[in-house]
Formats: structure tokens, sequence, C-alpha cells
């Protein structure tokens, strides 16, 4: 093993642990109003109590200060993934509270403080992601799409600058390693109409490694113990012990000790995507737009063609 335990000093260790307590402690408070518990977390951890409670007492502030304090407050702000008309609304005003928490702390002093972020990001994850496990490591610049579809097991570490799409639903399993600049998706678009989106189970089951900037797409499982190289762009299911590298990912060989347990590399592996389709109802009084305005018919249908004589 090249890691070694590293503590805080004993004053550090102290504090860190009081406001992680009460931070968990109002989180999981039902008569909290967790749009104050964020807005009050990160004015503090920005250091702007004084700008703050001004501004609270009706006092004057700049129209930058104001613009800024009114920042920290969730219920402020909007997200991408606000504009996805298939989520689950009640659950997305829970998750989107505690996702702002969760990005605007990755923008504080304290997120380059790897003991305090690590212990940080570990507490409000119990509360964003539908489970999180026990010893779960994560670092600076995770994203993810809503937080609450996301499933992790024991002894995850997950790196700097990895997107977690659980648009559909993602589920990590135990003892995960996954590598500064993954992506792992659990939505894709139509080819011709890209409107249109379909939503999967993502799998990435236990002793997984997904390696530095690989490509994880939507519905695909990855087999226990397997990895995925750096770079490498996942389209189907990778069987479990095997090592995959390329885009599209292939299996090239399986890991020394485990062959007499794993699928042989030429074997005709099994395919499960279309089975973690995730199918979903939009609400009837929905008002849709499309942000591109495209004419969608291919030149070759009949009534795209006629239309076309007729000009």
């Amino acid at each position: 093993m090249t890691k070694r335990h590293v503590r805080l000093p004993v004053e550090a260790e102290e504090g860190l642990q009081a406001f992680l307590e009460d931070v968990d402690r109002r989180l999981g408070d039902p008569e909290e109003d967790t749009c104050a518990v964020v807005t009050e977390t990160l004015v503090d951890l920005f250091g702007d109590r004084d700008a703050y409670d001004r501004w609270q007492a009706g006092e004057e502030v700049s129209p930058a200060e104001r613009v800024r304090l009114q920042g920290y407050d969730p219920c402020n702000a909007t997200l991408e993934s606000e504009y996805y008309a298939e989520k689950d609304e009640d659950r997305f005003q829970a998750s989107k509270y505690l996702q702002w928490l969760w990005r605007q702390f990755d923008a504080t002093p304290m997120a380059d403080n790897v003991e305090f972020a690590l212990r940080f990001r570990r507490m409000l994850a119990n509360h964003l992601f539908e489970d999180c496990g026990e010893n779960c490591r994560f670092f600076k610049g995770i994203s993810m799409t809503y937080g609450h579809n996301i499933e992790v097991g024991d002894n995850v570490v997950i790196h700097d600058d990895v997107h977690l799409d659980d648009r559909g639903q993602l589920t990590i399993g135990d003892r995960v390693s996954i590598s500064d600049g993954v992506h792992v998706y659990s939505h894709d678009h139509d080819i011709v109409d890209q409107t249109h989106v379909d939503n999967y189970h993502t799998i990435v089951e236990d002793d997984v490694r997904l390696t530095y900037d690989a490509v994880v797409q939507a519905g695909c499982r990855v087999g226990e113990n397997a990895v995925v190289g750096s770079r490498a762009v996942v389209q189907d299911d990778i069987p479990a012990h095997h090592i995959a590298v390329g885009t599209p990912a292939k299996s090239v060989k399986v890991k020394p000790g485990w062959e007499s347990v794993a699928e042989p590399v030429d074997a005709d592996h099994e395919r499960g995507k279309e089975g973690r389709c995730i199918d979903y109802d939009l609400p009837d009084d929905l008002e849709q737009f499309d942000e591109f305005q495209r004419d969608l018919q291919p030149p070759d249908r009949p009534d795209a063609t006629a239309d076309a004589d007729d000009d």
C-alpha cells in the first residue's frame, strides 16, 4: 500500500468535527429549512457573514454585494438539470439544494484542504445520494445531474473532475476507483431527434477501476474487477475481470490470475443495454421547447421530398 494516514492538528480536528456535526444535524432535521442551512453554511465558508448580516438587517449593500449574497441561497439558483422535463420534481427540489452546496463548497478555500474536504463531501453525500456506503473519498470538481439517482458502495474513491450523470440511474459498487476526468453516463440522445432522450441504468460493479479520462456510455455494465483503460469509450458491457481499452473499448486480456473464472476474451459477450432502459412519462401539461429549432425530416423521406418538389 502506497498511502498513509494523515491527521489534522488537534485544534483543527476539533473545529472540523464540530462544524461537520452541526451541518449534518441541520441537514437531517426535518424542521430545518434546507435553503437556509445551505445559505448560512456557504456564507460562513466564504467569510461573508458581516455583509450578509448587514443585508439581512436592511442596511444598504451595493448591487454586486446583493447579487453575491443572494447567490448563496440555492432557491435563487438554477442548474442545467432543472430544465430536464422527465425528472422527479419533488426529489429534484431536495437534491438541488444539496447539490448547490456541493458545487459551491468546491469554490471555497477549504476545498483544497484535503482532509477537511473529503470528510465534508462524504457527510454531504449521505444526504444527497440515494445511498452512499462507508469510507468513501470524493475529491474536487465532481459533478452530477441530480445526485438522488446515484448509489455508491463502500470504500469507493472518485477523483478530480469526474462527471456522474444520473439522469437515469447510476450504481457504483464497492471498492471502485474512478480516476480524474472520467465521465459515466446514464442518458443518451436519439441519433436523428436529439431532443429525444432515453434514460438507462448504468452499472459499475465491485472492484472496477475506471482510469484517466475514460467514458462509460449510458446503460453499460462494467463487470466486477474489470479495468477500463485511459481515454477508452465503453459502448458495450465489459465482462468481469477483463481489461478493456480503445474507442470503442474492447477487451484485450483477462487480468492475470483470473483466467479460470473469467469469460474468454474472444467469447460472444452478453450485451444487456436495452434491458436497462428506464421508461418515463412526461406531464400532460408540459410546455416543451426545442432549443435547436431544427427541421428533423430526412431529405429522403417521401413527405420531405414532396415538400422539396413543391418549392
